[in-house]
């Protein structure tokens, strides 16, 4: 049983950053999808992968995965860019 840990990124269709500091222990997939053969729907017999768990930090993801024996690898988060831009610079 793996798993991952990961800083939420903001959503597309947000401007704020509600629910971006928090970070989110997933349990990765241990057996592969599959196709329906009646509705076409997929679906699997892995139900820790529908598991989120969150968490106000890190070290807090960490400490309970090492309580419970998971093996958690911690994705890094990538760095955030802004672009400094004002409005007049739509028009040089």
């Amino acid at each position: 049983m793996t798993a991952r840990i990961y800083q939420r990124p903001k959503n597309a269709m947000q401007s704020g950053k509600a629910r971006t500091q928090e970070w989110v222990l997933e349990f990765e997939q241990s057996e592969a999808r599959r196709a329906d053969p009646l509705m076409g729907w997929t679906g699997s017999g892995d139900t820790q992968a529908q598991v989120s768990l969150p968490f106000p930090s890190k070290e807090a993801a960490q400490e309970y995965a090492a309580r419970y024996g998971i093996a958690a690898r911690v994705q890094a988060t990538p760095p955030k860019t802004l672009k400094i831009q004002a409005y007049a610079d739509n028009f040089r």
